[in-house]
């Protein structure tokens, strides 16, 4: 059995929803997950804004009209007057549902009962689809039903497994089975959810649970490219890459896969496949845990980041200085992505300002602070060993002519990652496919 998971865009109308329908149907008895359709989780973020604000009358012409546009879907996607009612039936109950939170507090909690909706009702016009018009024996298995996370908020694999496989055994007569991806409950029974893009997560850790076969991301482009197409021209999808590599490039900038999702399928060793809804025949990339020798794969690149930089003479020779450094960013729950280091200072990068300032103050406290905003990560991953000759010259090599702010090189046997200016990013990656790849 393999697990399928069709983001928004492979369900954003009622005709990817009938060519999704299509698809899954010539595969055989598998699992299907679904994210919202395409615009309906931003929508509800924008409706929970309002009544964040109390703004009762601008959530309820936001939630008004998404409604309208779900009742032009559901009028193009089902031919039948029974499907029709059915399908009206299940959204109006949810949209119902929303405006139940026009009328008392608003807190996050309602918030994430509010964006859980999107899941709900794409899975539930999908299953009434297969059902009335193709005739299929599909059943709907509530994420909210066995998906949770426990008290730090991290999967319950264990649980998971559990409902999830008496789910499958009370309905093992099915032709196919689809749930919800991202939402969830926590360890306190709260719907709750696994952040964006958490449908690749539902689907890795539904396919860790039941030992799938392969586990299939589904999304408008055929695979994960060797670099970013929207800025090198002639690139090519990458046919085959390790969990570790796909993970650097995911963390990296590649948004096709969502980082967190490559950690259950490695570990359980349960090969993914990238593929493309709008070109279902197209090989894709397939992720696993062999390494092919001696081959960089893809270049990736990271916006909006933050470089910092602590000068210090104190830090000649003392230990502990490091420790002091990374108990600031732990203190305020922020990230590091490259760090840097030599005798008198330490540089370091951050891809979230939130806490900047309080970070910067606190820094103070150690050595002269100085920060370069608008900074770009750019990633080459491939087979990086230290003992591979000449792979990170030439990488080096192809960017020669770009002041490199920083070099992060042998943390992964996987990646090396350069720092530059965000006006350097186009010509940087455009230099290292011609280089690389070419």
């Amino acid at each position: 059995m393999n697990v399928m998971k069709f983001g928004g865009t492979s369900v954003g109308s009622a005709h990817r929803i009938k060519e999704v329908a299509g698809l899954v149907t010539q595969r055989g008895k598998n699992i299907v997950v679904l994210s919202a359709m395409s615009g309906t989780t931003n929508t509800l973020v924008e409706i929970s804004e309002y009544l964040y604000k109390r703004n009762i009358d601008g959530a309820k012409e936001t939630i008004n009209k998404l409604e309208s546009s779900y009742m032009r879907t559901i009028s193009e996607l089902y031919s039948s007057d029974a499907a029709k009612e059915d399908a009206t039936r299940e959204i109006k109950s949810c949209f119902n549902y929303i405006r139940t939170f026009t009328k008392d507090i608003f807190t996050l909690f309602e918030e994430k009962e509010i964006l859980a909706q999107g899941e709900l009702m794409s899975t539930a016009m999908f299953n009434v689809y297969l059902r009335y018009e193709l005739g299929v024996d599909s059943v709907l298995l509530p994420a909210l039903d066995f998906m949770r996370t426990d008290k730090n908020a991290e999967p319950d694999a264990q649980y998971i497994r559990q409902k999830l496989t008496a789910l499958l055994e009370k309905h093992q007569d099915a032709d196919l089975y689809i749930t919800q991806g991202y939402i969830c409950r926590n360890a306190y029974g709260e719907i709750d959810n696994l952040q964006r893009g958490g449908s690749d997560y539902t689907a890795s850790l539904i396919g860790a649970a039941i030992n799938a076969d392969e586990i299939e991301i589904w999304t408008d482009i055929d695979g994960m490219h060797n670099n970013d197409p929207r800025f090198v021209q002639d690139t090519a999808p990458v046919h085959e890459l390790h969990f570790e590599e796909a993970a650097e490039l995911a963390y990296f900038g590649a948004k096709i896969l969502h980082p967190t999702c490559v950690l259950p399928a490695k570990l359980n060793n349960i090969p993914m496949r990238l593929l493309n809804t709008m070109q279902p025949d197209a090989e894709g990339t397939l992720i696993h845990n062999y390494q092919t020798p001696k081959t960089i794969k893809a270049v990736a690149a990271k916006d909006n980041i933050t470089a910092i930089k602590i000068k210090s003479g104190r830090m000649l020779l003392a230990y502990g200085f490091l420790r002091k450094v990374f108990e600031v960013f732990e203190t305020y729950q922020t990230p590091i992505d490259m760090i840097a280091t030599s005798e008198v200072g330490v540089s370091l990068t951050i891809d979230n300002e939130r806490n900047l300032d309080g970070i910067l103050d606190d820094l103070r406290k150690f050595g002269t602070v100085t920060i370069d905003r608008d900074m770009v990560i750019i990633c080459v991953v491939g087979d990086l060993e230290w003992q591979n000759c000449g792979f990170e010259a030439e990488a080096l090599d192809a960017l020669k002519d770009i002041p490199v702010r920083m070099i992060s090189y042998g943390g992964s046997n996987y990646n090396i990652s350069f720092l530059i200016r965000k006006e350097d990013k186009v010509k940087a990656l455009n230099l290292l496919s011609e280089r690389l790849f070419r």
